[in-house]
């Protein structure tokens, strides 16, 4: 049971660490790169559809992505969603490929970004916590039960808590790492 308990614990926090890691690639640091354009959803014949199904998305340099939209009529559309992002991006047409340019970061920009990110950081701590509480709650759950001995609950809820610590480790030191990217360019 205390196991079951554990490795449920540890797959949630896991996830959690991945779900980080997928929104820091998509906070942009001055390189194109197609990922930077995975969360834009596109009006298409009325209904919402991810930019990766309209069109194909490339880097041609370090501060150009290229969009080939395989349906011509869906060009302006595409172009909408691009510009209503929060991405700051401002694209130019030339018939059924759009070509973004990625303006350099400035300073302030930087410093914005870094702020997204602490804040995106906190949210993954607070997904491993709320994992933490949920696993407490089934351990006291058991002990309640008489299912397991006091110490044995103890115990449990230790190795929970070393579990987070570990895990709250691994996103700080994401957060250095994309904080770090963010400032160099």
């Amino acid at each position: 049971m205390i196991n079951e308990i554990k490795n449920d614990a540890k797959e949630r926090m896991s996830k959690s660490i991945n779900a980080l890691k997928s929104q820091f690639s998509k906070i942009r640091t001055g390189r194109a790169h197609p990922s930077l354009l995975d969360s834009i959803v596109v009006s298409y014949y009325g209904s919402d559809t991810p930019l990766r199904q309209i069109a194909n998305v490339v880097a041609e340099d370090a501060r150009t992505l290229s969009l080939t939209v395989f349906d011509k009529a869906a060009t302006q559309a595409v172009e909408k969603a691009i510009m209503q992002s929060d991405l700051g991006l401002n694209p130019m047409s030339t018939g059924t490929v759009i070509r973004i340019p990625l303006p350099p970061l400035t300073e302030e920009r930087r410093k914005d970004l870094i702020k997204v990110v602490r804040g995106e950081a906190e949210q993954g701590r607070v997904g491993i916590r709320n994992v933490r509480r949920d696993a407490n709650a089934g351990i006291k759950d058991l002990v309640k039960e008489k299912e397991i001995s006091e110490d044995d609950g103890r115990r449990a809820e230790d190795d929970v808590q070393k579990l987070t610590d570990d895990f709250i480790k691994q996103i700080d030191q994401l957060l250095v790492e994309k904080e770090k990217e963010l400032m160099e360019i």
